[in-house]
């Protein structure tokens, strides 16, 4: 859980918060994620949804669709003694990274945002929250 403001620096590493280093652990997979940001997930998380993909069918063009964009964009980082991971040039530019980023927890993940990209989801869906929330009545939340 939590926001965290921070710079890519022109090698394009940036800082994992602490908080969620010890929950990442050393190294971990980020990816391109949904909404134009990307995912990091701990490697047993990774593992776990990698199997749930895994059984996506493969006669399913959506399912060959979205298992390759995920995994085709998947690295290995590894944090460095500045608690720093670099990040590839696909994936800086996928999710327009440039300078100022946004680092938030999300449940089993990280997300890493552009600040611009960030600030626009959020003035976005903090406008329609109350109707997302009626939307999601059925999930028990």
């Amino acid at each position: 859980m939590g926001e965290y403001h921070h710079n890519i620096d022109t090698k394009g590493r940036i800082i994992v918060p602490s908080k969620f280093r010890d929950d990442l652990g050393t190294t971990f997979i980020v990816t391109r994620g949904l909404d134009k940001c990307l995912f990091g997930y701990p490697l047993e998380e990774w593992k776990i949804l990698e199997e749930k993909l895994k059984a996506l069918p493969l006669t399913k063009k959506d399912a060959r669709s979205f298992t390759r964009f995920f995994f085709a964009g998947a690295i290995e980082c590894e944090v460095d003694k500045q608690g720093r991971i670099n990040i590839s040039a696909p994936l800086l530019q996928y999710a327009g990274l440039e300078k100022e980023c946004v680092v938030i927890g999300v449940s089993n993940r990280i997300e890493i945002w552009s600040k611009d990209s960030w600030e626009g989801f959020f003035s976005d869906s903090e406008e329609s929250f109350a109707e997302i929330a009626e939307n999601l009545e059925g999930f028990d939340i």
